[in-house]
């Protein structure tokens, strides 16, 4: 129930003035919608959002047979939710190797991603569509021990079936944004009744943590965000030795997961720079690579020399290239030593809000971002206060900051440095989050003796 806006056919909107919703409500809604799913499926699938071998389970219908023995389900919305799971999932199966465990997305690409990425005693499976039935298939069948659930994508019949069946869960990595604490607090019966069947809900920030009780939750915490324990994003050697290649020596930098709008500012300020820097190449990732024909049609049409990753490198004139390819953001990372951070510009027309800058932060990059931080504002002014970012107010100081960059390298290296040694200190959240799960965890599958604590062992 991300933003209250379940995706269901059907589904109510929340706004100001509107009934409040409890759960009754919501479940009898729900319970309706449900002859038009498989329609709103087919919607789906033909839009290339739904795997058509794998569509029963959005059902509720398992692809998997349940392994015997303790299991513990985890559910991130799509691949970045689900990929600061990985640390936590690999120590669990180090750490406790009896447990099994399951984690649930709602997006194809996360699941072609995670196939590949998964540690050893672990599945996916596609999150059921959020009706009562749906429900009750998916829980009956998988029956899972404890739940432990990230951020704020929480669904009322999953969760009240969870519930129904006595399941402890826990609430990972909670974000919750000012602006999305107003538009829950507008069905604070319906909310309250989720976030009170969390046993424990762990916030990012101490904002977090605050706007989840409020709300709710009875026992919080703030323990900081498990992307930060998370690895520097993976690339392809190969592919990065020739993408290299290809730019050589040219100055670049990086506007990463920009929303409608944002491409604009990407171009001017290009035009802007190229005046002092005329080999200067402008990477664009759009946050959705669908959208990068129509961009690419539309930079051309201004004049610029466009190039797109699913077409082949950058050639000796490309102007802007587009990253329209999934899972490359550890690849366009490491092209582009200057990185401003996308959806925080007046200029997409969009809710503002920002994108977690760990990512660059970890591989050295000097970032930037516009003054729209709000989803990570606690992270964003600690950045600053390190000297590892620097925000700017539109696209004019954007302009200016990147010249200063390009100009004096040795101050985007100073920069870069500052934001290697902050991403390094915030990596013991992963240490903290598993002393918090230890009371759940233990009673399913006692953690392994450490190597000292074993009579007789040796190193």
């Amino acid at each position: 129930m991300s933003g209250l806006g379940p995706s269901l056919p059907g589904s109510f909107p929340v706004c100001p003035g509107a009934f409040m919703p409890t759960l009754a409500l919501y479940r009898l809604l729900t319970a309706a919608s449900a002859p038009g799913i498989d329609a709103f499926l087919r919607r789906r699938l033909a839009r290339g959002k739904e795997d058509p071998v794998r569509l029963g389970e959005r059902q509720g219908i398992a692809g998997l047979p349940r392994p015997e023995g303790p299991l513990v389900w985890l559910h991130g919305a799509s691949l970045g939710e689900a990929a600061a799971l990985l640390p936590l999932m690999a120590r669990l199966r180090t750490e406790r190797p009896a447990l099994h465990l399951l984690l649930t997305t709602g997006t194809v690409s996360s699941a072609r991603v995670l196939a590949e990425r998964l540690p050893e005693g672990a599945v996916h499976q596609f999150v059921p569509v959020d009706t009562p039935a749906a429900a009750r298939r998916f829980l009956e069948h998988w029956r899972p021990d404890l739940i432990l659930w990230s951020e704020s994508d929480l669904w009322p019949n999953l969760l009240a079936e969870a519930d129904r069946l006595g399941v402890p869960r826990v609430l990972l990595n909670g974000r919750l944004s000012a602006r999305s604490h107003r538009a829950w607090a507008l069905a604070r019966p319906l909310v309250t009744r989720m976030l009170g069947g969390f046993a424990l809900a762990l916030g990012q920030t101490e904002a977090d943590a605050q706007r989840l009780a409020d709300l709710g939750a009875p026992r919080t915490a703030q323990l900081g965000n498990l992307k930060q324990a998370a690895p520097a994003p993976e690339v392809d050697l190969p592919a990065l030795a020739e993408a290299q290649a290809a730019l050589g020596a040219r100055p670049t930098w990086l506007f990463a997961s920009t929303h409608p709008g944002e491409e604009e500012v990407a171009a001017r300020v290009h035009r802007a720079l190229k005046a002092r820097h005329p080999d200067l190449l402008t990477l664009v990732v759009p946050r959705h690579a669908e959208r990068a024909p129509a961009l690419a049609e539309a930079l051309s049409a201004q004049g610029l020399r466009v190039g797109r990753r699913s077409q082949g490198w950058p050639a000796a004139d490309t102007e802007i290239w587009l990253g329209d390819t999934m899972g490359e953001m550890g690849l366009y990372l490491r092209l582009a030593p200057l990185v401003v951070m996308g959806k925080t510009f007046p200029e997409s027309g969009s809710r503002l809000g920002g994108q977690n800058p760990l990512e660059p932060a970890m591989l050295e990059r000097a970032v930037l971002w516009g003054p729209g931080m709000t989803n990570f504002a606690e992270i964003a002014q600690t950045m600053i206060a390190h000297g590892a970012a620097r925000a700017v107010a539109d696209a004019d100081e954007l302009t200016l900051a990147l010249d200063i960059f390009l100009t004096h390298p040795e101050q985007a290296r100073a920069q870069a440095s500052a934001a290697r040694r902050w991403a390094e200190g915030e990596r013991a959240v992963l240490d903290r989050v598993l002393a918090a799960l230890a009371p759940f965890l233990d009673p399913l599958a006692p953690p392994l003796p450490c190597l000292d604590e074993v009579p007789g062992a040796h190193p």
